[in-house]
């Protein structure tokens, strides 16, 4: 059993980086490069991630640089950002694509809010997905007589428990975000 609990902590820290990841991309009142790592660019033949194309700066809060390495591809860069609807239009300035960020209006915060929430609620059904996946797994065990059932619903009760401790450390890391955001 305690197999299945490393496994089903190993899940809830993915779905935690995941969502990490996702808040990170999400617009706050200053221009950071993760906002822009993820985009994809179809360079070489192949959908790549902005990060692996080019250096990516955030020189003053509201204006992101970015350098391609391959001068080639300016094009194919500046392309992808236009369609990222990330709220700024790139310029091209000789070797460099510039994103210059206007401040944020009350109406586009709250829509940002939303977009967290969204997010928050997708990493809430993975978790429960996973618990679901485990209750199954134990339930199995039980049928088959590895574990009694005393067993069984000790072992609900301790999941649970670390269920109710993700969700609360996604409802934290939504707080922050919100806040954040909020701030002027």
């Amino acid at each position: 059993m305690k197999k299945l609990f490393t496994e089903a902590l190993d899940k809830f820290d993915k779905v935690r980086e995941h969502l990490k990841t996702q808040l990170s991309a999400i617009r706050s009142g200053r221009a950071m490069p993760a906002l822009v790592e993820q985009i994809k660019i179809e360079a070489y033949g192949t959908m790549t991630p902005l990060i692996e194309l080019a250096g990516i700066t955030a020189p003053e809060p509201r204006i992101l640089v970015i350098s391609p390495w391959d001068k080639s591809i300016i094009k194919e860069v500046e392309k992808a950002l236009q369609m990222s609807n990330l709220g700024a239009q790139p310029v091209v300035d000789g070797v460099v694509i510039r994103l210059n960020f206007p401040a944020l209006t009350e109406e586009r915060r709250k829509e940002l809010v939303k977009i967290v929430n969204s997010k928050l609620e997708e990493a809430r059904v993975a978790v429960r997905n996973i618990r679901e996946e485990i209750i199954k797994s134990f339930k199995d065990k039980k049928n088959t007589g590895e574990i009694s059932e005393d067993d069984f619903f000790a072992a609900q009760k301790e999941l649970q428990k670390i269920i109710d401790d993700q969700n609360e450390i996604i409802k934290k890391m939504g707080e922050e975000k919100e806040k954040e955001i909020m701030t002027i």
